[in-house]
């Protein structure tokens, strides 16, 4: 079993502003740090090297972030141990602070590739349930052992 997560976030400006030109230009450089960490699969891209063009859901200033891991620790290695904690402390820049769970995490078979409706239906799930062994966080997490059968369409 493998690690999938999916995050999304809605921007406080649309992604080709003079307010979003900081974190846009340090996509590459956040994108090969997460290629580049140990337990690293897969992400998500739409045009060009990263995913800010695809947008899954109706509000145009949702963007998401999608990816596969190893195992957690691989996963939270990235996030909180990597450079990748410096745009994080910036979020708030960019982002508006969503009152809604925005990050799921489930396990999926070795090679499977989540969709991004996967992703939402994973996510909605969270927020309707709470963490469960089918989409939970980094707080409560579920062994792979533990994984579910998917939900229609995901």
């Amino acid at each position: 079993m493998q690690l999938a997560q999916v995050n999304i976030a809605r921007l406080l400006a649309p992604i080709d502003s003079p307010q979003l030109a900081d974190f846009v230009s340090r996509l590459d450089e956040i994108n090969a740090l997460a290629e580049n960490t140990p337990g690293f699969v897969w992400r998500l891209t739409g045009e060009g090297n990263d995913a800010t063009s695809l947008r899954p859901y109706e509000d145009e200033m949702i963007i998401v972030n999608m990816s596969v891991w190893q195992d957690i620790e691989s996963l939270k290695n990235y996030v909180y141990k990597s450079d990748h904690t410096q745009v994080m402390k910036e979020r708030r820049k960019w982002f508006e602070n969503m009152k809604e769970a925005f990050m799921v995490l489930w396990w999926i078979e070795d090679g499977h590739i989540p969709t991004v409706l996967e992703a939402r239906d994973r996510l909605e799930h969270l927020r309707q349930h709470g963490p469960t062994p089918h989409a939970f966080t980094f707080r409560q997490t579920f062994a792979p052992e533990t994984a579910e059968t998917p939900l229609a369409g995901g």
